[in-house]
């Protein structure tokens, strides 16, 4: 009678083993992953919120990394027109020196200085790719490689860029277009060393044709730095508006990420205090279990 009795409470036992193995299990699945429930539709009435922040936070990824992308190439814009600014800037400083003493010794060198970095800084590259080219991809922006060759090549000759420019989506509906051709810079600039390249060598003592020369390169020198600073202003503003909107998606991305973790990450500290708890219970049921298995009538007799 006694081991008849014993069966359903066996069974009862044996059931309540195997809720607890599987809790146990499911405790240690999320000590492995890290989170709560295997499958989004475990979550229950949080799935599909979850699913949308997921979403939402994969399109952020997606425009952060554009971003980038475009302020890196806006960096470059920037670092090479002050390049030119700032060579320009200083040949113009000899120029006028050499216009107020009458004094032009190493002159000549000064504006070869200048020439060549006017001419590495238009046909910059990022990847292999014109910076200043537009969609003309399969030139040098700017193709005059000696101030001898610029006293004779007019500006229609000297410069191959389009007026193409890239767009970009940098947040959600805002696109920015950037870009700026070869031209646009050094249009006007081109002009100066023109002037000076007709000009000839320029000695330790100008002659009056050069004299007029340098003077006329001044003026257009002036006109050529105000076109410059003019794009590396809109260059700038365009930097800060990158800037404004990657920092704002960033905290987006953090909002979208706490409702995520939220959702989705495991308790660690919880969890380990739920699977100590799990193995404690779950000796203790095998413990029973097999008290319970070993009993018969001539124990109970006893």
């Amino acid at each position: 009678m006694t081991r008849v009795a014993t069966i359903p409470l066996q069974r009862t036992m044996a059931s309540a083993i195997s809720r607890a193995q599987e809790q146990l299990a499911d405790t240690q699945r999320q000590l492995s992953t890290r989170k709560k429930a295997a499958t989004f539709a475990d979550l229950g009435t949080e799935a599909v919120r979850n699913l949308s922040a997921h979403s939402l936070l994969a399109r952020q990824d997606a425009q952060a990394t554009v971003s980038k992308r475009v302020g890196t190439t806006l960096s470059l814009y920037q670092a090479n027109l002050e390049g030119i600014d700032d060579a320009t800037s200083d040949l113009r400083t000899s120029l006028m020196k050499a216009v107020g003493t009458g004094d032009s010794a190493g002159l000549q060198e000064a504006i070869q200085t200048a020439f060549d970095q006017f001419r590495t800084s238009l046909n910059a590259s990022e990847g292999g790719t014109p910076l200043f080219g537009g969609s003309q991809i399969d030139q040098a922006p700017f193709s005059v490689d000696t101030l001898a060759q610029a006293a004779t090549t007019p500006g229609a000759s000297a410069f191959h860029n389009d007026t193409v420019r890239a767009n970009a989506r940098v947040a959600d509906g805002v696109d920015i277009s950037y870009g700026v051709g070869a031209s646009e810079i050094g249009a006007n600039l081109y002009e100066a060393f023109r002037t000076l390249g007709q000009a000839g060598d320029i000695g330790t003592k100008p002659t009056d044709a050069q004299m007029d020369a340098i003077k006329q390169a001044v003026a257009q020198l002036n006109t050529g730095l105000g076109d410059v600073r003019a794009i590396n202003a809109d260059n700038g503003r365009k930097q800060n508006q990158v800037d404004t909107l990657t920092a704002r998606g960033e905290a987006r991305g953090l909002v979208l990420q706490g409702v995520i973790q939220d959702n989705e990450d495991a308790d660690l500290g919880q969890v380990a205090i739920d699977l100590a708890q799990q193995k404690t219970v779950l000796e203790a049921s095998y413990s029973v279990f097999a008290q319970l298995s070993g009993l018969n009538l001539t124990a109970y007799l006893r």
